[in-house]
């Protein structure tokens, strides 16, 4: 097995990778130098000296002359306004995104219809019919609650129309947490490795039997101890495996000898890192700080570069297009809202929000998801004590990560996956932060909720 550093060709060529070179190409453009200049026919010319004077006169006068004939009209552009809808919104139909703000600030006032729907009433006696699964939403709560979770939030979209299925937040330390824990941002940790592994399949240089070297132990944090040693025993592993029990050094030289800096920032740009997203709701623009040297590279790679933030929500997002063969569909939490009098002021619409990778690679790193729930790092969450997987019927495709963070203080693990493979029809991240002793971790609560959802 060959190390990626020294793929061969089929001639037998050794491909190196090398740092990109700088300068001009060969093949630059010039402009040419043969074509002869334009010239105007002498009577237009003469017109011209005329017209081009007695036009600039009239712009220049135009804003005093505008000032005498409106002396009440203002020369003052309106400030822009944030988006917050509080008040009922009339007649106006809505944006999606005012859709979604309405129904997140209205999430509080949800109540359960004997239809199974889930409804909150607006002020002016609309109501906002919501896109939640009923059944899910309460388990997922449930399960958080029964845990005493210290602070917990999970979010499940359906990923070929964005609907959301549930989006719930618990906390027994912060009465405010699950309000907002949805929408804010925190520690990435190892889901990251998902973007690493995007780039690097989409560069066509690795696939997910690619067999890569690495030193050092599967949880390491530290780059030095990654470092392959020529001609030396090192370890190997695939690129699915690796991604299935999340190895850290696996990643880090991926980060570094294959994807670079460059393209990565990049696939993290494509994914929605470091801009607004979903403007005009309460999802914060997730946060990916440029590495500054090679360690800092590797670490990022990882998932251990600690500026790396996302919100559960726009994390969802990403799994969900993931499964839909790489297109990001806007998320939708309202199915229906109507005003007091009727009115339809916005009815579901799925609405794609961009293309983060091209099928076949959507594909690929699909296969790269596959063992980590059947063998990987959340095989116990979906296996009882006897060994027998709890869903036995249902391919999964996962990725799980954990760090410490600050803000809240604990121990933060994700768990991102959807499912069947085949033919998605869920995508769900959960984010467990526990402190002191604590009972499950995220992998456990993805778990749960995808076994209510298929049962």
């Amino acid at each position: 097995m060959q190390d990626f550093k020294n793929l061969k060709l089929k001639k037998g060529v050794i491909l190196p990778f090398a740092a990109k070179q700088s300068g001009s190409s060969s093949n630059s453009f010039r402009v040419p130098t043969n074509i002869p200049a334009l010239e105007e026919p002498e009577q237009k010319r003469r017109w011209l000296r005329v017209l081009l004077p007695l036009m600039a006169v009239i712009l220049a006068a135009y804003p005093v002359f505008s000032l005498v004939t409106s002396p009440g009209l203002e020369h003052k552009a309106p400030a822009a306004k944030p988006l917050v809808v509080h008040d009922p919104p009339g007649s106006l139909p809505l944006n999606p995104y005012q859709a979604f703000l309405l129904s997140a600030q209205s999430l509080k006032n949800i109540a359960a219809t004997g239809t199974g729907s889930m409804v909150a009433p607006l002020p002016d006696g609309g109501s906002i019919q919501f896109s939640l699964d009923r059944e899910l939403q309460g388990r997922v709560l449930e399960v958080m609650a029964e845990n005493h979770l210290p602070y917990g939030a999970f979010v499940a979209l359906e990923p070929k129309t964005g609907r959301v299925l549930a989006l719930a937040g618990y906390s027994e330390r912060d009465r405010n947490w699950p309000e907002r824990s949805c929408y804010d941002l925190y520690p990435m940790a190892s889901l990251f490795k998902i973007i690493i592994a995007a780039a690097a399949l989409e560069q066509k240089k690795v696939g997910p039997d690619t067999v890569v070297l690495f030193n050092g132990r599967s949880c390491s944090e530290n780059p030095k101890a990654w470092f392959v040693r020529p001609g030396k025993r090192n370890q190997q592993v695939d690129l699915t495996t690796a991604m299935s029990k999340s190895m850290n050094p696996v990643f880090g030289r991926l980060a570094s000898e294959i994807v670079g800096r460059d393209d990565m920032m990049s696939m993290a740009a494509r994914f929605g890192f470091n801009q607004q997203l979903f403007p005009g709701t309460p999802v914060q623009p997730s946060r990916a700080a440029e590495p500054q040297n090679d360690s800092q590279l590797k670490l990022m790679g990882a998932g251990l570069g600690r500026e790396t933030k996302v919100s559960p929500l726009h994390a969802a997002a990403m799994m969900a297009a993931i499964a839909n063969d790489g297109v990001m569909m806007l998320p939708i939490l309202a199915d229906r809202i109507t005003n007091g009098g009727g009115d339809v002021l916005f009815c579901e619409n799925s609405l794609p929000v961009r293309r983060l990778l091209d099928q076949e690679t959507s594909r690929k790193l699909a296969r790269t998801l596959s063992l980590t729930v059947s063998s990987g790092t959340s095989r116990k969450a979906f296996h009882d004590k006897k060994g027998r997987p709890k869903l036995a019927e249902i391919n999964v495709a996962a990725k799980t990560g954990s760090i410490n963070g600050t803000s809240p203080d604990g121990f933060y693990t994700w768990f991102a996956a959807y499912a069947p493979v085949e033919n998605p029809q869920i995508a769900v991240v959960a984010l467990v932060v526990n402190q002191g002793k604590w009972k499950i971790k995220a992998s456990q609560l993805g778990e749960q909720a995808l076994e209510t959802f298929f049962r």
